[in-house]
């Protein structure tokens, strides 16, 4: 920790940013498309985390449930009473794919809370293709089942016939912001956490101000804890009501 937060002269040099680089697992040379890489790898554990907790972790399906058994039914609840309340009983059909999307978010971004872990959900790449498939799928879906009602949603019949136009320029505007603005929330609001989880870690170096370091991390740590937990929800959330606005467009 020392080494890396201080410089060759002596100087107090801390690098926050380097902790989101992406490194092959193997090698040193270029990053393809099929390069493993530590992205890779922490994708690769939360999708197995997620396996365990939801399909071995609750497949004895006990009365007296086990705790692993407890997790995996309080999370299943919480997600379906969320799809549910925001986006209709008829959106229940959809609960599978969303209850797997916050599960992937969820344990992403934990994993990344564990030292010399990586958080995937940090990285525009990663979350950008979350934000793009539930674009694309409450897209389609929406023509699939309102066919040319679902444009509907941009046409605001409450308001005076010569707003319409301009309000529905807006309404499409905002639509295709809608995948921007969904994955870089996550991606931001994880990297500035982690971000300042490093400050204050190079700043433990110090051996005047360590103490209070050290009681900043943890406190950061535990905020930190709070966050991946609510930018799941929030990406979640905002799937849902997505989701709603396909199944009813109009407004």
């Amino acid at each position: 920790m020392a080494e890396e937060a201080h410089g060759s002269e002596g100087g107090l040099a801390i690098h926050p940013m380097d902790q989101f680089k992406v490194t092959p697992l193997f090698g040193d040379g270029p990053i393809h498309w099929y390069t493993v890489t530590n992205v890779t790898l922490w994708m690769g554990i939360a999708v197995l985390c997620v396996i365990g907790l939801l399909v071995f972790g609750s497949r004895g399906r006990a009365v007296v449930p086990s705790r692993i058994q407890s997790v995996a039914e309080l999370m299943y609840g919480f997600v379906h009473k969320m799809v549910e309340d925001v986006a209709g009983k008829d959106a229940i059909r959809y609960f599978p794919y969303i209850m797997t999307l916050f599960s992937f978010i969820v344990f992403s971004n934990m994993l990344g809370l564990i030292p010399l872990s990586f958080t995937t959900t940090t990285h525009i790449a990663v979350t950008a293709v979350l934000a793009m498939l539930v674009f694309t799928f409450v897209t389609v879906l929406g023509f699939v089942k309102n066919g040319t009602k679902f444009l509907g949603l941009f046409w605001i019949t409450s308001a005076p016939l010569p707003m319409r136009p301009v309000l529905a320029i807006i309404e499409l505007i905002s639509y295709f912001v809608r995948p921007v603005s969904h994955s870089i929330r996550l991606a931001g609001n994880m990297m500035a956490g982690h971000a300042v989880v490093k400050v204050f870690a190079g700043f433990a170096a110090i051996t005047i101000i360590s103490p209070v370091s050290v009681l900043a991390i943890t406190a950061m740590y535990g905020l930190e804890l709070l966050v991946a937990f609510i930018q799941a929800y929030v990406f979640t959330i905002l799937t849902c009501v997505y989701l709603k606005d396909a199944l009813h467009p109009s407004h």
